[in-house]
């Protein structure tokens, strides 16, 4: 009788160390998740525990609250990092923007929040944000720059090309192919908010 085998199961902390920091949301390492983007100026980390991801070097709990913070006080509306989006798009995910730090899931938020004795009470997904977000994901696959549609509405943070016939091209690719994206970003999304992941959630914290 053939002897059955077990692959050990290796433990996240067994990754820790100078290059892999601690998660601010649930101290778990941090590991390399993208290199660097134009428009973000620093490698993408992400917790592999909770979902978090990190622009750049963590500064820390404090910082990530405060950033959670100002996207809404007792309300957040956060780019849902465990988002369908997010996973398909990867480098090319809408959420990625200049200027912050932290992309948050529902999982960090709530340990985050628990810092300070608050607690998640519920959470509701933005249809049309989120169909926006997942669309502009889909179009940032075939552009040169990165979030050039929602940009040119100003309803995101955009990343121009660096050449001028490539702005020219994305504009064109952006025009011609915003129908077949939202077609297909439809279905995506839809299927997305149902089992919540969903690209754009709103929050809503009370204390303990």
């Amino acid at each position: 009788m053939s002897e059955t085998r077990h692959t050990p199961v290796v433990p996240l902390e067994a990754g820790a160390g100078p290059e892999n920091p601690p998660c601010p949301a649930c101290g778990e390492p941090l590991f390399g998740w993208l290199s660097t983007q134009p428009g973000l100026g620093a490698p993408v980390s992400r917790c592999e525990s909770c979902g978090l991801g990190v622009i750049g070097a963590d500064a820390g709990p404090v910082e990530a609250l405060h950033e959670l913070d100002r996207l809404g006080d007792m309300a957040p509306r956060i780019a849902n990092r465990a988002s369908f989006a997010a996973s398909l798009g990867s480098a090319g995910w809408a959420g990625l923007e200049p200027g912050g730090r932290y992309l948050f899931t529902l999982e960090s938020a709530r340990r985050l929040v628990a810092r300070r004795d608050q607690v998640v009470k519920s959470r509701r997904w933005s249809p049309l944000a989120g169909l926006a977000s997942t669309w502009q994901t889909l179009l940032n696959s075939v552009t040169f720059g990165h979030n050039v549609a929602l940009g040119a509405f100003r309803r995101a943070k955009s990343v121009p090309a660096a050449k001028p016939w490539q702005r020219r091209i994305d504009a064109l690719a952006s025009i011609v192919l915003a129908i077949p994206a939202l077609v297909i970003a439809l279905p995506i999304e839809l299927a997305g908010g149902l089992v919540g992941r969903g690209s754009v959630i709103t929050l809503r914290l009370e204390p303990l």
